[in-house]
């Protein structure tokens, strides 16, 4: 992706992500970076920079409600919050001459480190814990639901995408973003289960959606409650 500036009539600029690829339209998204613009291969700069212009004011309303719901980013320090499957837990950070590996208490992950200022080093280790936790409760999450849908248990990796929770590519390989970690449950179970169900039907059609549907049947609110955490999923 190549960083790009949109120049408005007003004088106004919108900072965007530029990506080509092999399509006839171009797409707008708006994550965690900002505006994504995915445009076809073979478009002239003018083109594009007039069909942006036309969709300035729907850019400029998503990118002001994305402002609106951003939260406070994480301060690597003794006594962080931070969410562990919707629940508050409390970083604690202790002092000690050697690095040992953190542990969930109760709600109080600790970590003992020689270095606790360095919140670099915090912030990596925590990743880090929640990635093996993920790893763990993911892959028994997929081993029931994959069962349930009467289907093996595909391979799972782990996903550090800020714009997707997770996919399942053609050879029916499951990619989940490790911070669902942090999310309830049942969100996390959707988000399987949406996965899963391209196992049946590589697609989005109604058939794709009937086979989800049979794995969580309140799928659609599952799916807005997960695009309103987002902004907090996203702080780590």
């Amino acid at each position: 992706m190549a960083n790009q500036i949109l120049t408005l009539a007003n004088g106004e600029t919108i900072s965007y992500l530029l990506e080509h690829r092999p399509r006839r339209t171009v797409g707008l998204k708006i994550t965690a970076d900002g505006l994504v613009v995915h445009a076809p291969k073979r478009i002239f700069a003018f083109q594009l920079n007039q069909i942006l212009q036309e969709k300035s004011g729907w850019i400029l309303n998503k990118l002001q409600a994305r402002a609106a719901n951003q939260v406070a980013a994480i301060e690597w320090v003794d006594g962080e919050h931070l969410l562990y499957l919707s629940q508050d837990i409390q970083l604690t950070i202790v002092k000690n001459s050697s690095n040992k590996a953190l542990v969930l208490d109760a709600n109080t992950l600790i970590m003992a480190t020689p270095t606790p200022d360095n919140h670099a080093l915090v912030h990596r280790k925590v990743v880090h814990w929640y990635q093996k936790q993920a790893m763990a409760d993911f892959g028994r999450r997929l081993t029931i639901l994959a069962a349930k849908l009467g289907v093996p248990t595909p391979p799972l990796t782990l996903s550090n995408a800020k714009s997707r929770w997770g996919s399942c590519n053609s050879r029916g390989e499951v990619r989940l973003n490790w911070r669902l970690l942090q999310a309830p449950p049942n969100i996390i179970n959707y988000v399987i289960c949406h996965e899963l169900a391209h196992l049946k039907q590589m697609n989005h059609s109604a058939k794709f959606w009937a086979v989800v549907e049979s794995l969580f049947p309140d799928y659609k609110q599952a799916e807005k409650a997960l695009k309103a955490l987002s902004p907090q999923l996203h702080r780590m």
